[in-house]
């Protein structure tokens, strides 16, 4: 501010007055523009945000550090679920096979077991109940009505005392009431 006042001193009298009182009035502005101790809280303030910011940048460091890992984990299970979709389609196969094998299994068993009905029946309704079997018994189809008809595992002609009947059976490993109910209606 001295040097201003010096340059100021060396100009002609009607000016100096109106200069010095510009210079006065810029002065008093500029102190209350900026104050040092403004300044200096300004510069706290920014250390602050400094501060700030390197947390911030170091949480989402983290962040996507922890992100990746999350990714990685997904990619994971992805592979393990495509693994277990895998093997559950191969499980789906075979238990399709293993159910058309124990199909056969049982459809053989059933056949095996009209088969030895077969055999067995005759000297069965012979001893049993005084009923001779004429002919072979066999598998057949009963017409039911209108083009239904029904398998029938045991079919053939008897006779006892004189009489003709028609024997008539089903044959089953398992027998159920269902089936009874069935066969019968």
């Amino acid at each position: 501010m001295r040097r201003y006042l010096e340059a100021i001193e060396e100009l002609p009298g009607e000016i100096k007055l109106p200069l010095m009182r510009v210079l006065e009035l810029f002065r008093e502005e500029i102190a209350e523009t900026v104050k040092r101790s403004d300044f200096e809280e300004l510069k706290s303030v920014v250390r602050e945000l400094a501060e700030a910011q390197k947390r911030t940048e170091q949480r989402v460091e983290e962040l996507a550090e922890a992100q990746k890992r999350t990714e990685q984990r997904v990619e994971e299970l992805a592979e393990a679920q495509k693994k277990t979709e895998e093997e559950l389609r191969s499980l789906a196969r075979s238990h399709k096979e293993l159910k058309e094998q124990v199909g056969g299994i049982a459809h053989t068993v059933g056949y095996r077991l009209e088969d030895e009905s077969y055999k067995a029946l005759p000297s069965l309704l012979r001893q049993d109940f005084g009923v001779e079997i004429k002919g072979r018994l066999k598998r057949d189809y009963i017409d039911i009505g209108r083009d239904r008809y029904i398998e029938v595992n045991i079919w053939g002609k008897a006779g006892q005392n004189g009489k003709e009947y028609v024997v008539v059976g089903e044959a089953k490993s398992q027998l159920k009431k269902k089936d009874i109910d069935e066969f019968i209606l």
